[in-house]
């Protein structure tokens, strides 16, 4: 199916690994023109050497004036900006509420939710000049159901979700769509160390825990990164022109986390 967005302008945060680097090269796939950002130099060459179409920056997306610089960056390469991805997150600290260091809370505040505004707040103006404009923010089911033992993580991906709401209220009369992708238990790096913090927690085994998380879940196997990505291409797309302000689930059927 030809989503019809060859030329499209998109920034994505966090686009070396994981969700972020599938989601460029989809993107990449139908066409667009790709500018990731992401703080691990490592995977960022790593995709310069496999894929040289997709420029970069890198960017920290808590600290505002390395935004500024990366919006500078974006737009003298893609020359405007149809799309914005706003995946940049961390996992954050695991533990019961009254035993997380307040500093590791606000890390992950300020990654995961204020760096979703930092980058918003600058991408506005130039998606007004596009015929097909939207803004995609990674929230996930964390943001939908409470997640025992990751309370700074939860409550920045249920304000995500605000956000993106508020979002949609506010762009909708300059034709921006704003949505929120909500993946279940991604596979990758990321949840093995959630779910080895977890077990370590609850002095259960690994596997054990696994069990306990999938629990909750109809589909019992952890999300692949493509399959997150397709949605979010079809979500910039012209087809889903009155698509916005919705948080779309791709996580098998979540019902609880553990």
């Amino acid at each position: 199916m030809d989503l019809q967005i060859e030329g499209l302008r998109v920034l994505i945060t966090a686009g070396a690994n994981g969700i972020g680097r599938a989601t460029a090269r989809a993107f990449a796939a139908e066409g667009a023109k790709v500018h990731i950002c992401d703080v691990d130099r490592e995977a960022m060459g790593a995709m310069a050497s496999s894929d040289p179409a997709i420029t970069q920056s890198v960017c920290d997306v808590s600290d505002r004036g390395a935004v500024a610089r990366l919006f500078e960056e974006t737009l003298t390469t893609l020359g405007g900006l149809d799309c914005l991805v706003n995946n940049a997150g961390i996992a954050g600290p695991t533990g019961r509420v009254d035993e997380i260091d307040p500093a590791d809370w606000d890390s992950c505040l300020a990654i995961d939710l204020t760096g979703q505004f930092n980058c918003t707040r600058l991408a506005v103006q130039h998606l007004k000049q596009s015929a097909n404009a939207s803004i995609v923010n990674l929230s996930s089911q964390a943001g939908k159901h409470g997640f025992p033992l990751r309370s700074p993580y939860g409550a920045a991906k249920w304000g995500v979700i605000g956000f993106t709401k508020a979002l949609s209220a506010e762009l909708g009369e300059f034709g921006i769509r704003a949505n929120a992708i909500c993946p279940g238990l991604v596979e990758g790096p990321r949840i093995q160390s959630v779910i080895a913090n977890k077990a370590r927690s609850f002095n259960i085994s690994h596997e054990e825990m696994t069990q306990r998380l999938f629990a909750g879940v109809s589909i019992k196997e952890f999300v692949d990164p493509n399959d997150i990505a397709k949605q979010i291409v079809f979500l910039a797309s012209p087809f889903a022109k009155t698509i916005s302000g919705q948080e779309v689930s791709v996580c098998g059927d979540t019902r609880m986390l553990s």
